[in-house]
């Protein structure tokens, strides 16, 4: 898509109120896009009204809000996720939500619809959360829709917080082990790449794996963080067998522990691994484990 064609009209962002969504609005922003934001009814927009972002009520469940909201616009971006959210509908989001957005897409006639996936998603049919999003290219492309899918490693950013500053509590909570290597990627520089496929030269359906140079254990991880804040920094792992073990309890929180115990499985097979070569062709160079964890790093201060 040319960088002015459509210009006059808006991008559309799908989670904009998340911890993604948000850093991709303003990267937009930054590059002089008019922003609209699907917000659900219920939720504050303020911030976004703030920013000079439209804001367009409708729900991913609720198909006739999808098209309206993505009527007249130059792309959509999504980044919604019911997986990491709280959602109580967080399944339905993942699955139905996610199969409206394409449908949706292709009522609109969405000129290009970049989707958020994940790493390997179309190797892990064992793995829920992952396979949906395979599902999801597989509707886009089936429908029609021009989209392209980028396909994130594990955020090391978001993983690392868990529990609290990673340099202040001296530890990283890990899910499987900590020696295997695996692609990692940071937020920030997702946003950018998010924001950046909107005009960027990319054929329709491309599937890109999205990582650093190389991939790393969650150990090295940590002795990388250790180094760069001069304090010791340990890896507390919890094993696939025991996530596995605790999915076996009824309900929706047994259905996310099993969830995750077959994410850390796949881990473990040191089979997550991007190839970052159409990545560096469209974004420029991919970033070193070194760089990324300095900048991480210093997002927070040490």
């Amino acid at each position: 898509m040319s960088e002015h064609e459509h210009e006059h009209e808006p991008v559309l962002v799908i989670g904009a109120t998340g911890w993604l969504g948000g850093q991709v609005v303003d990267r937009l922003l930054a590059r002089g896009k008019k922003v609209r934001a699907l917000v659900r009814p219920t939720s504050d927009a303020a911030k976004l009204e703030a920013k000079g972002v439209e804001i367009a009520r409708g729900d991913m469940l609720d198909l006739d809000s999808l098209v309206i909201a993505m009527t007249g616009t130059a792309a959509v971006i999504t980044t919604a996720a019911g997986y990491t959210g709280k959602n109580k509908n967080a399944h339905e989001i993942d699955t139905r939500g996610n199969a409206n957005l394409a449908i949706a897409a292709s009522k609109a006639g969405v000129k290009r619809f970049v989707l958020t996936s994940i790493l390997t998603s179309d190797q892990t049919p064992g793995v829920p959360h992952f396979w949906q999003k395979k599902l999801t290219e597989d509707k886009l492309e089936e429908l029609g829709v021009p989209f392209v899918a980028l396909r994130p490693g594990a955020f090391f950013d978001q993983i690392a917080r868990i529990g609290g500053d990673p340099f202040e509590k001296g530890r990283i909570i890990w899910l499987g082990s900590k020696s295997v290597p695996l692609t990692f990627v940071l937020t920030s520089d997702l946003a950018t790449y998010l924001a950046e496929a909107v005009d960027a030269d990319i054929v329709g359906g491309e599937r890109i794996d999205i990582g650093w140079t190389r991939p790393i254990s969650m150990r090295e991880g940590a002795e990388l963080a250790s180094r760069l804040a001069n304090t010791k920094v340990r890896v507390l792992s919890v094993p696939a067998g025991m996530l596995r073990g605790m999915g076996k309890i009824s309900g929706k929180a047994g259905s996310r522990m099993r969830d995750m115990g077959a994410m850390a499985v796949w881990f473990d097979t040191g089979r997550y691994v991007a190839n970052t070569s159409r990545q560096i062709e469209l974004f420029g160079p991919a970033p070193t484990p070194e760089d990324a964890v300095a900048r991480f790093a210093a997002r927070l201060g040490h």
